[in-house]
């Protein structure tokens, strides 16, 4: 068992060992029995352990049942067995956060070794998935795996010295400070667009926006117009299974928006000669209607130029406009989303195409302004775009190594 990349002086070191899970680490039993801790934490999939009212904005768990929880330290470690796509059998992360409590329905352990910076990067993996789902009572609930403690505690891991073992961390470990900063910088830029925009249209029960650049000063107030009164809405394809094709007529989805930028990497294509399709093409604007999610309604994307022959889904819409640059601007604002959760409300998922052509904006009259306002804000999107294509090129990168790096406890089995 020897990984694919190795430091030059770990080379000549021999094989790496397998050890299980119970050799290396004690599971933390101790409850919050007095609850003299409050501090509730969770583990998320994306975020890694975090305070429980900062990841659902509130309180959920009930404070008199806390003395159930597990006390956990800094530097324990918290197994959630929520699965989601992010974590497809549920998330092991460090906890850095401090001291606070867990639910008992997560398992929590901590390494007997404290310089154990290697493992947080290895659950990091999915060396160990293939284990956890061989182990998993496949009748439990589809949305938590469900696995003894005993068969948790047997999870085979791999060990060598402690020196490569710590050479390797801090290689991953550098990457991911580098993705942090990066990571900044891209939230920098988003903030700094959002704050541009507030300034660069009007507020709420005015007519002129607080910024304006100098040609236009002496332009006048901005006007009222709906959405429909600047384009038209077309409507998605209803298609079924068997419509469904290797290649042909691209469905445009929700998931073919990232970031507001059109992405082709979960395509779904039709046959080319399947009724009830609208074409989609360059500067469409395409918005989600309808989603199981709330957070994904309203968002929306540019088609940009050499697409393929494309159309688009039942749970999404086409705004087509002379003027897509701007209105794009538009829909990026506090305006929108304001109207878009006010069409929302407690229970429905979706935004109705007559009432999205009634949303209201103030817009200026002269199209010259238009198109400097939507060239401003366009410039900042090339710049947020480029930011966050580095930031996915360096984690595509410290996946590979870790693939690298990290020996293979499936590949000696078979």
């Amino acid at each position: 068992m020897v990984p694919r990349l190795r430091f030059p002086e770990f080379r000549s070191t021999g094989e790496w060992k397998i050890s299980t899970l119970s050799n290396l680490v004690s599971k933390i039993t101790v409850r919050n029995q007095d609850k003299v801790i409050n501090r509730v934490l969770t583990n998320s999939a994306v975020e890694g352990v975090i305070d429980q009212s900062d990841y659902f904005d509130r309180e959920v768990a009930n404070q008199n049942n806390l003395e159930k929880y597990f006390v956990i330290d800094e530097g324990d470690y918290v197994y959630n067995p929520r699965i989601s796509v992010t974590a497809p059998v549920g998330p092991i992360s460090k906890n850095k956060v401090g001291r606070g409590v867990m639910s008992p329905l997560y398992t929590v352990f901590r390494f007997e070794n404290p310089n154990n910076d290697f493992y947080e990067q290895y659950f990091k993996t999915n060396l160990w998935h293939s284990y956890l789902k061989s182990v998993s009572n496949t009748g439990a609930r589809h949305d938590r795996m469900s696995i003894s403690n005993g068969d948790f505690m047997k999870m085979p891991l791999p060990y060598h010295s402690e020196a490569e073992q710590q050479k390797i961390a801090n290689c991953l470990s550098s990457l991911d400070d580098l993705i942090a900063v990066e990571d900044e910088k891209l939230t920098t830029l988003k903030a700094y667009k959002k704050g541009l925009m507030q300034k660069m249209f009007p507020a709420e029960d005015k007519t002129v926006p607080e910024w304006r650049f100098s040609d236009f000063k002496d332009s006048g107030e901005w006007v009222k117009k709906t959405l429909g009164q600047l384009g038209e809405l077309v409507s998605g394809l209803t298609y079924s299974p068997d419509d469904i094709r290797d290649n042909g007529l691209l469905v445009l989805r929700s998931s073919n928006i990232k970031n507001n930028v059109i992405t082709l990497d979960d395509n779904v294509y039709v046959r080319t000669d399947i009724s009830g399709a609208n074409l989609s093409f360059e500067n469409d604007i395409l918005i989600c209607v309808r989603n199981g999610s709330k957070a994904l309604i309203g968002k929306n994307a540019i088609i940009p130029k050499d697409m393929p022959l494309c159309t688009h889904g039942a749970f999404m819409t086409v705004f087509r406009t002379k003027y897509s640059k701007f209105v794009f601007q538009l829909l990026q604002s506090r305006a929108y989303d304001k109207q878009v959760k006010a069409d929302l409300g407690a229970t429905i998922n979706s935004i109705n195409g007559t009432q999205l052509k009634k949303y209201v904006f103030y817009i200026p009259l002269d199209i010259k302004e238009q198109e400097k306002i939507a060239n401003c804000l366009s410039a900042l999107d090339t710049l947020i775009t480029t930011q966050a294509e580095k930031i996915e090129s360096l984690k595509v990168h410290k996946k590979g190594l870790m693939q690298g790096l990290f020996p293979s406890i499936e590949e000696v089995g078979e």
